[in-house]
């Protein structure tokens, strides 16, 4: 096997000195020419994680595998300690060339010079951080380790194997002085971007938008945002965002940070939107008026419930659609020039950042002089049956000049065509409860309706029909009880004849009843109905002969 002999990164023994400030205040970069040995100080922000395989594996740091084929030599570099041969482990395990992809020559300072085409200032997980000759603390031979970490643009966390040193875990800041020549991209593990993310929305003020997905090489484990106003971040980082006024006529952006363990975030940035336009109120409670529409009575506008609350209310009150000048609150007095108008109201609501917006029109009613009172109650006559008359007896009202309407009731409901003072009940109103219902009406006044009810349900007449018939010993009596508009009658009837009676109750109308006579001859027959609620109280006599 031929060995290149510049596959050493010499530069990388200062790998094997773990430096801090409490220990040393300069060292010198072994094996390094002596014009640029200088002493050097080493960096705060350069911090040595864990030394060696074991010690690196007990406290987390993985080798990724390399400690334990470490004699086996990748792209013909020194097998061993060698920050070369290390990088290029690394770079085939990620699914990189397993030979050499350059030819020439394989010390760590000409790597990222014979691989220009895939070398920049652009730090990744999996790409190989680089130093050229002389470069931040490098010697002649450069040196080369594996970017674990990205923590941001300027800083790092590096894997590194060094020539005459040990394997190392370290954090590097850009400000440290030991930040890389450049980073080389052979198999980095990035989270790379697709398609930026989108917002969906209209941006105004007060209107929410809302992050459309972003698309990337890998699925990320978790995704953050960040919203930006005219390039600045207004602190908002959950998925939506809501523009305030004083974003009016702004630029809104959303940048996108998708992370995914092992691997480079992902950054995407959308397009600008549009300007932030004015926002609308919304009106989820619509306004509504209290109050009396009578002279000298004062009316009072409510604002409705609006989104946002606004800052500023003014109220437009008309009478029969013409402007009520002089009057922008929320009371509007009612005198007597607006008698006999239809007043309405529209509240205007008004907020920084806002269109203004009108409210839903809202009426209040005509403006009334008052109420017709009752001065007199009304009343009816007449008795509720069957075939009876009833008359409405209209009371006294104030004013006295009031027109006067009726409306006969059947239980509460109308009857259709009984609309004069009288009426004359039917049978089909038997058990019923008539009333009427007066309605005083006069310009500029508040109806009245009053109502009155006759006294009780309406009673239909019984007749009473009896056969009788004499039997040796006994007397036989049937009895039928009817009613114009009830049926059938119920209820009981008592039959009497001489001393002996009996009770019995009616069944579909009908009784039967059947009284012992020992003595031969003619008998006075007494029925007597005693009545129901409908049906009133009735007798009718009769004879019956009982045979020797």
């Amino acid at each position: 096997m031929v060995f290149d002999m510049r596959n050493r990164g010499m530069a990388a023994r200062w790998g094997t000195i773990v430096v801090t400030s409490a220990l040393f205040a300069t060292f010198l970069l072994v094996g390094s020419p002596a014009r640029v040995g200088v002493p050097l100080t080493p960096s705060a922000a350069t911090t040595y994680l864990c030394s060696g395989y074991s010690g690196c594996k007990d406290a987390g740091y993985s080798d990724a595998g390399y400690g334990a084929v470490s004699s086996k030599m990748y792209w013909q570099m020194y097998s061993g300690h060698n920050c070369t041969n290390y990088a290029a482990y690394r770079v085939i395990k990620s699914g990189g060339p397993a030979t050499r992809p350059w030819t020439g020559g394989g010390n760590a300072s000409e790597w990222g010079l014979r691989m220009a085409s895939i070398t920049d200032q652009v730090p990744n997980v999996g790409a190989i951080a680089w130093w050229g000759r002389y470069s931040n603390g490098s010697g002649s031979a450069g040196h080369v380790a594996y970017v674990e970490k990205v923590v941001s643009s300027t800083e790092i966390i590096i894997s590194e194997d060094s020539w005459g040193g040990t394997f190392h875990w370290r954090t590097i800041t850009k400000s440290s002085g030991r930040w890389p020549t450049g980073f080389i991209h052979f198999t980095d593990k990035t989270v790379a971007a697709k398609t930026p993310p989108t917002i969906v929305g209209t941006p105004a003020v007060g209107a929410v938008l809302t992050a459309g997905p972003a698309t990337w090489s890998v699925t990320p484990t978790s995704v953050h945002y960040n919203w930006l106003v005219d390039g600045v971040s207004t602190g908002v980082l959950t998925s939506t965002f809501t523009p305030r006024v004083e974003d009016l006529g702004k630029l809104v952006t959303l940048k996108v940070r998708a992370k995914r363990t092992g691997y480079t975030d992902g950054v995407q940035v959308s397009t600008p939107s549009p300007g932030v336009a004015k926002g609308t109120f919304v009106l989820e409670e619509p306004p509504v008026v209290e109050g009396t529409p009578y002279v000298d009575e004062v009316l009072t506008a409510s604002t409705g419930t609006w989104l946002p609350a606004p800052g500023t209310v003014g109220w437009r009150w008309y009478a029969d659609g013409v402007r009520v000048s002089g009057n922008v609150t929320a009371k509007l007095p009612l005198t007597t020039a607006l008698v006999g108008k239809k007043i309405t109201v529209i509240p205007v609501v008004r907020q920084d950042g806002y269109d203004a917006a009108l409210a839903p029109e809202v009426s209040a009613g005509q403006v009334l002089m008052g109420e017709i009172a009752v001065a007199r109650p009304s009343t009816i006559t007449g008795t509720p049956k069957v075939g009876a008359t009833l008359t409405a007896a209209d009371g006294a009202a104030v004013p006295a000049d009031t027109t006067n309407t009726h409306q006969w009731l059947k239980d509460g409901r109308p009857i259709a065509g009984a609309t004069a003072k009288t009426y004359k009940i039917k049978w089909a109103d038997a058990g019923s409860k008539i009333s009427v219902q007066i309605g005083r009406t006069r310009k500029n006044y508040a109806p009245l309706t009053e109502k009155v009810a006759a006294t009780g349900v309406v009673t239909s007449a019984p007749t009473l029909w009896i056969t009788t018939d004499g039997r040796r010993g006994a007397a036989i009596v049937k009895v039928t009880v009817t009613s114009h508009g009830v049926e059938p009658v119920t209820g009981k009837v008592v039959v009497r004849i001489g001393a002996r009676s009996q009770t019995v109750t009616l069944v579909d109308g009908r009784a039967r009843v059947t009284l012992p006579i020992s003595t031969p001859g003619r008998r006075d027959v007494i029925v007597r109905y005693l009545g129901s609620t409908v049906v009133p109280a009735a007798r009718k006599d009769s004879t019956v002969t009982v045979p020797r």
